[in-house]
C-alpha cells in the first residue's frame, strides 16, 4: 500500500462516454477544486483506445491521482478501434496504458487516502458479471438470456466484449472475484476501504432499473457481503446510468455516473460532476433515492 498525505478530495466519477461530442466536451471542463485532489474514474470512459489514452491523460495532468477500473464499453472490441486486441490482452493494453500514464488500475497496490476523512485504502476493482443477477422467475443464465431476448433487452457485450482466453464472461468474473478478494482479505484488518468498481457489489442499485432483466449484465452475488466483510466506507459504482447514494447495512453505495447525453440533459444537476466520496458529504446521510431529475435507470442494448 502507498501512503500519501495532504489534503483534499476523494472524488469519483464513471460513464463519461467520450464518443459524444458532448462528453468530451465534460471531461475538458473537468478540473479538481484543489492541488491534492484525487480521482476515481469507474468504468466507461470509450469504445477505443485512443479515447481512452485522451481522457486519462487529461485528467492526469490535473488531478494528483487517478485510479481506473475498467467499464464494459472499455473491454469492447470495437469495430471502430483499430486495436483489435480481446479478452484479457485487451484489458493488460489498457492496464500497460494506464501505467504509461501514472494512472492506478485494479492490477497495482491499493494507495491509502490520508486526505480528510483517511486513512482508507482505495482499491479499484475489476470483477465482471457472472449473469447470477437473473430476472425474477429464471434458474438459469441460459433461462435469463432467454427471457431478456424475448424482452429486446440484450445487452451489446454479448456481441463485443470477448472473454479470450476464458471459456465465458461468467468464468473470467469468477478468477478476478477470487484474486481480487484474496487481495482485498489481505489488507490490515483495521484499515476501512473505498471500493470502487464498475458494478456494484450488491443487487439492490438494480432495484430501481426501467428493465430489470437488464442487472444480469450488472455484477455478481458472489460479492453481495462484501461491503459488510471489507469495512467498506463507501462503494463506487457506475454502470446503471442512475447518479445517487443509496445505504445498504449501513454502508454508502454510490453511483458516480454521467451517462449519455439523452440521460444528463433531463437532469438538475450540473453534467460531469464527479462526486466527492471523502470528506463524506453531510447531505448525502438521508440521500437513499434518486436525485431529483434522475428517471428510474436504463436498459435497452448498451
Amino acid at each position: 500500500m502507498e501512503p500519501t498525505a495532504g489534503p483534499g478530495q476523494l472524488l469519483a466519477i464513471s460513464d463519461l462516454h467520450i464518443s459524444y461530442p458532448e462528453n468530451r466536451a465534460l471531461v475538458e471542463q473537468l478540473h479538481p477544486a484543489g492541488e491534492e485532489d484525487w480521482l476515481i474514474v469507474a468504468g466507461d470512459i470509450a469504445e477505443t483506445v485512443e479515447d481512452i489514452r485522451w481522457t486519462l491523460a487529461t485528467l492526469a495532468a490535473r488531478f494528483r491521482k487517478v485510479l481506473w477500473t475498467p467499464g464494459n464499453h472499455d473491454l469492447w472490441t470495437h469495430p471502430k478501434d483499430p486495436v483489435q486486441l480481446r479478452g484479457v490482452a485487451r484489458y493488460e493494453h489498457l492496464v500497460q496504458v494506464c501505467r504509461e500514464l501514472g494512472v492506478l488500475t485494479p492490477e497495482d497496490p491499493y494507495p491509502v487516502w490520508q486526505g480528510p476523512g483517511g486513512p482508507v485504502a482505495v482499491a479499484p476493482l475489476f470483477l465482471g458479471y457472472d449473469y447470477s443477477f437473473l430476472p425474477a422467475g429464471c434458474a438459469t443464465k441460459a433461462e435469463g438470456l432467454a427471457y431478456a431476448e424475448s424482452t429486446g433487452i440484450v445487452c451489446n457485450d454479448e456481441y463485443l466484449l470477448h472473454p479470450d482466453p476464458y471459456p465465458s464472461r461468467e468464468a473470467w468474473c469468477r478468477e478476478r472475484v477470487a484474486s481480487t478478494e484474496e487481495r482485498l482479505a489481505a489488507l490490515p484488518a483495521d484499515l476501512p476501504t473505498v471500493l470502487a468498481n464498475h458494478y456494484p457489489l450488491h443487487r439492490h442499485p438494480t432495484e430501481v432499473l426501467w428493465h430489470p432483466e437488464f442487472a444480469m449484465w450488472c455484477g455478481t452475488e458472489l460479492t453481495a457481503d462484501w461491503h459488510r466483510r471489507f469495512r467498506v466506507a463507501t462503494m463506487v459504482y457506475g454502470h446503471l446510468h442512475i447518479p445517487r447514494t443509496t445505504w445498504h447495512d449501513g454502508v454508502r453505495f454510490t453511483e458516480v455516473s454521467v451517462g449519455y447525453p439523452r440521460e444528463w440533459r433531463k437532469r438538475s444537476q450540473k453534467p460531469g460532476t464527479a462526486r466527492r466520496i471523502l470528506p463524506m458529504e453531510e447531505v448525502e446521510a438521508g440521500d437513499r433515492g434518486a436525485a431529483p431529475g434522475v428517471g428510474r435507470g436504463r436498459g435497452g442494448t448498451s
